[in-house]
């Protein structure tokens, strides 16, 4: 008697936070501890996340888009696992750098940050990465932001010069706990946000930074204690954390030019007021680099996402899938540095096409037995559990340790792989039920890894074309042809003219090759 079985793989992969090692076996880097540990949330089954967002005053460019794109995928791992998750992610839309630009191009500062806020909504929603649950700006917030200031300046760490407002850093005695630095390996205006005409002689120390900023003509200004004027960059951010995510939050991420000495003023800010830590845990991406050096506008050595995507890089001319963007930056750990070159771009459309090819198997050409039946739903279960459960392992084991996408992606391809020679074996060679089931498991394995990872194949826009048979089959025999005679490059030329039409190649142990359309 035949056995058709129907194969649900629903609930498998769904974490169970109800199981204490579930949840105990997920481990961080933390920057403050400078070590690996067991992640544990403030409150179970919910994850605060705050990460800093880009001061908007042009198009975003790579090293923005690695950055988001990893905490997209901490984002979308921890839901996979079921936490319920918060993201807060800022603007920030005053700054030297928006006014210096409204000047140049004859507009306000709301008009330029609004532009490109927009544009950055439009750059990386084409990289699938999930809107936050909030974008605070900091000028919704400067009432927050003036009350903390005055809060330090009452409780002894913060002092006003002239209408400015700086915070005394020797006040803080845990200042440099973040970074590891000691004083003397600091450097004052690290950051790059000191104004031109700020006088170092207002400061009690060199390494003081300023919460308030005394108003210059023409310039937007807000009231204040200290008179007309906006805020310092740093404390901006601890203002926005404490009023939508609270006191102390689970992760704070960003990238590791922040560590100093944005993320360390911003402890510096918090916690003498609360006594409680700002976050739990501290996370920083490495940096996209191009010739051994930092991508950044400062430098002039970066493109912009929408340039790469849209063909306009001069290393590649021709227009990216958003897919190989994030596999690109996916490809290497977080935490460690990206370089950026033809050859790794080049690296990640192929690695794209190879997980393309299998997430488009469509396993009804393949006659599978239908999903009629119902014999025994646990006898399915249990078959689809055996056919991914140890890839589901190896997913998590990797995904678990820090957030390892290296090794995550590893076991995709790997995936991948196996399902499009189960799917060929099937196709031309017959199936049986509980093969069949087995290859659904791994066909929506692969679909769940890759959505964790955010890797999703998107709808062509252009019309199918109509398939030429007889022109398919004249390639099929000068390739023959050609495999026979060993000229293999023009093997590979006419595969790849078939594949760029849809038509995927099968080439069996009999030597005939069989075509399908993907």
């Amino acid at each position: 008697m035949r056995v058709i079985i129907i194969l649900s793989i629903t609930g498998i992969l769904d974490p169970n936070l109800d199981n204490p090692k579930f949840a105990m076996s997920l481990t961080l880097y933390n920057t403050l501890t400078r070590q690996k540990e067991p992640f544990k949330t403030i409150e179970p089954g919910k994850v605060t996340m705050y990460c800093c967002g880009v001061t908007v005053y042009d198009y975003c460019h790579l090293g923005h888009a690695r950055s988001y794109i990893g905490w997209d995928v901490v984002r979308r791992y921890l839901q996979w696992r079921g936490y319920q998750v918060r993201y807060v992610q800022n603007f920030t839309d005053i700054d030297d750098k928006i006014l210096n630009r409204a000047r140049v191009e004859g507009s306000s500062m709301p008009e330029i940050a609004d532009r490109y806020i927009n544009a950055y909504f439009e750059d990386i929603r084409r990289l699938n990465v999930m809107d936050a649950d909030e974008y605070p700006r900091v000028t919704q917030h400067i009432p927050a932001i003036v009350h903390l200031i005055q809060a330090l300046e009452t409780k002894g760490y913060a002092y006003a010069v002239n209408g400015d407002v700086y915070y005394n850093v020797q006040q803080f005695s845990e200042y440099g706990k973040l970074s590891g630095r000691k004083r003397e390996q600091m450097q004052a205006g690290a950051g790059g946000r000191i104004d031109p005409g700020e006088a170092e002689d207002k400061k009690q120390d060199p390494f003081d930074f300023a919460l308030w900023k005394a108003a210059k003509p023409g310039e937007p200004a807000w009231d204040s204690l200290w008179g007309k004027g906006r805020p310092g960059w740093h404390i901006e951010c601890s203002a926005m954390i404490r009023a939508r995510l609270g006191e102390t939050i689970d992760i704070h991420g960003g990238g590791g030019d922040l560590v100093f000495p944005h993320h360390e003023n911003e402890i510096a800010q918090s916690e003498v007021l609360t006594g409680k830590p700002l976050a739990r845990y501290w996370l920083h991406n490495g940096m996209v680099r191009v010739n051994g050096e930092k991508m950044s506008k400062s430098l002039g050595n970066f493109t912009t996402i929408r340039d790469l995507l849209d063909g306009k890089w001069s290393e590649y001319p021709q227009p990216i899938d958003p897919m190989v963007v994030r596999l690109f930056v996916l490809q290497a750990h977080y935490r460690k540095p990206l370089d950026f070159t033809e050859s790794a771009i080049t690296a990640a459309v192929h690695g794209w096409q190879t997980l393309k090819d299998a997430l488009n198997l469509d396993l009804a050409k393949c006659n599978l037995s239908p999903q009629a039946t119902i014999l025994d739903e646990l006898d399915s279960q249990a078959i689809a559990k055996r056919s991914s459960e140890a890839l589901i392992a190896r997913f998590q084991a990797a995904m678990d340790d820090d957030f390892n996408t290296a090794a995550g992606l590893a076991v995709l391809f790997e995936l991948a792989k196996s399902l499009k020679r189960e799917f060929n074996q099937r196709c031309y060679q017959g199936s049986q039920e509980l093969e069949d089931v087995h290859l659904r498991a791994l066909s929506q394995t692969l679909i769940q890894f890759a959505g964790v990872l955010g890797l999703e194949v998107q709808a062509e826009t252009l019309p199918v074309p109509e398939i030429n048979v007889n022109w398919i089959e004249s390639l099929l025999q000068q390739r023959h042809q050609a495999r026979q005679e060993k000229r293999y490059a023009e093997s590979d030329r006419i595969r790849n003219e078939l594949q760029a039409v849809g038509i995927t190649l099968i080439d069996g142990s009999d030597g005939q090759t069989r075509w399908h359309r993907s």
